[in-house]
């Protein structure tokens, strides 16, 4: 059954962040927690440890440290919804995330569209000039046909070729 669910918790940027990675709206256990990429089986933590060789700790405050430490700043696409659990496909009735301040109040260069709700919610609703998008396979556990060897090719070529290195 679907229910109205808000964000939760703001953006995670500093004035130095390089590279906006946007998922579509947080799961359930990211709400829960009160972080992005909180579940579990969700690659994106394990996925940035081999982009960049570091481990990220498996607590809020130290992958927080770790995101803004490589530059990167988190946010979702989406700022509240009508859900049913975690699923993207069931998202209606959208308010979207405002981007402005981040990109206002740092050195935001690339935006990386999570997955492709990510990518048509920012079509459908945001309007940012002068960063580059792209959109990358998701990190998400619903995204099985795609190995983690896979999205390292390509998520490592975009962060290391545009920003979000030491």
């Amino acid at each position: 059954m679907k229910q109205r669910e808000t964000h939760g918790f703001g953006p995670c940027y500093d004035a130095c962040s390089e590279v906006l990675i946007l998922g579509s709206f947080p799961s359930i256990k990211s709400r829960e927690d009160g972080f992005y990429y909180a579940h579990p089986q969700n690659r994106f933590w394990p996925l940035m440890e081999m982009v960049f060789k570091e481990e990220t700790g498996k607590d809020t405050l130290s992958r927080k440290k770790f995101a803004l430490k490589h530059r990167l700043a988190l946010y979702d696409t989406i700022e509240s919804c009508d859900i049913e659990g975690s699923s993207d496909a069931s998202i209606s009735n959208v308010k979207p995330a405002k981007l402005g301040q981040i990109i206002k109040n740092s050195c935001t260069r690339l935006i990386i569209l999570n997955g492709k709700t990510s990518e048509k919610m920012f079509r459908k609703y945001q309007r940012i000039n002068g960063v580059d998008v792209i959109t990358l396979p998701s990190t998400s556990p619903a995204n099985a046909k795609c190995s983690l060897s896979t999205l390292y090719k390509v998520w490592s070529a975009a962060l290391l070729r545009r920003g979000g290195q030491d």
